[in-house]
C-alpha cells in the first residue's frame, strides 16, 4: 500500500503527464488515500481533467475537489453566446437526441435538463457543450427513462461484467429494485470501480445506480 506521500506525488505526476494541464496551478493534498485538489485552473474543461487525472491513479479512494476557475478576459462570454455554441454543440453530437434535452444558461453555468434512454447519451451531452469557452459549470439533470423489463437487467449486466478482462464479475455483487442498481464488492483499483460503473450504466433500464465497492489493499 502506498502512503500518502507516495500516492502525492502519483496524483501530481499524473496531473503533469496531462496535455491541459501542464500548465495549471494545481496542488495535491492527501490524507489517508483521500486526494484533494487545491488551486486555480483557466476553465471547467480543466477542472474535469484534474479531477479524471487524479482518479486514474492507483490506490486513490476519493477526489475533493478545492479548485477555483480564473478565467482570462479573453474566455469569458456573455450567457448567450455560450447557449449558442452549446445548442451547436449538441447538433453536431450524433448521440444526443436534441428533441429531448434543455439548456439553461446563467452565470456562465449550463444546467441541462430531459429524458433519455440510455446513459451514454447522458453522458455525451455533458462531453459536447463542457469544453466550451466561456463555460464555468455544468450541471446534468437528465433523467435515464427505463427502456427494459427489470427482471432482464441483472442478467444482461452480469453478461457485460464477464465479457471485460479487467474485472472479476464473481467478486461483485448486483442487487436490482427496478431500474436501480446497488453494487456491492471489491475491485483492485479506481479505474476498475469506475469501469464496472460504465458497463452497469452501458445497460437500458438503469436510472440510478449506488457504488458500493471497496478498493482491495
Amino acid at each position: 500500500m502506498k502512503s500518502d506521500i507516495e500516492l502525492q506525488h502519483d496524483v501530481m505526476d499524473e496531473i503533469l503527464w496531462d496535455p491541459i494541464l501542464h500548465a495549471a496551478e494545481i496542488g495535491v493534498i492527501v490524507k489517508q488515500g483521500v486526494v484533494t485538489l487545491v488551486g486555480a485552473v483557466k476553465n471547467y474543461a480543466e477542472k474535469v481533467a484534474a479531477e479524471q487525472a487524479a482518479k486514474r491513479v492507483k490506490e486513490v479512494k476519493t477526489v475533493v475537489m478545492d479548485l477555483s476557475i480564473r478565467m482570462t478576459n479573453e474566455s469569458k462570454r456573455p450567457d448567450k453566446e455560450i447557449m449558442e455554441a452549446a445548442l451547436n454543440a449538441l447538433k453536431w453530437s450524433s448521440f444526443v437526441p436534441e428533441d429531448r434535452v434543455k439548456l439553461k444558461v446563467e452565470d456562465a453555468w449550463i444546467t441541462i435538463t430531459g429524458e433519455v434512454e440510455w446513459q451514454f447519451q447522458k453522458e455525451s451531452v455533458t462531453s459536447a457543450v463542457e469544453h466550451l469557452v466561456g463555460v464555468r459549470g455544468v450541471s446534468n439533470f437528465i433523467k435515464v427513462k427505463p427502456s427494459l423489463n427489470a427482471i432482464l437487467v441483472k442478467d444482461v449486466i452480469k453478461r457485460a461484467l464477464e465479457r471485460s478482462a479487467d474485472i472479476d464479475a464473481e467478486s461483485i455483487d448486483i442487487q436490482l429494485s427496478g431500474g436501480k442498481i446497488l453494487l456491492t464488492g471489491k475491485v483492485r483499483s479506481w479505474g476498475q470501480r469506475k469501469e464496472v460503473e460504465r458497463a452497469v450504466w452501458a445497460t437500458p433500464g438503469v436510472t440510478e445506480v449506488t457504488d458500493q465497492l471497496t478498493i482491495a489493499s
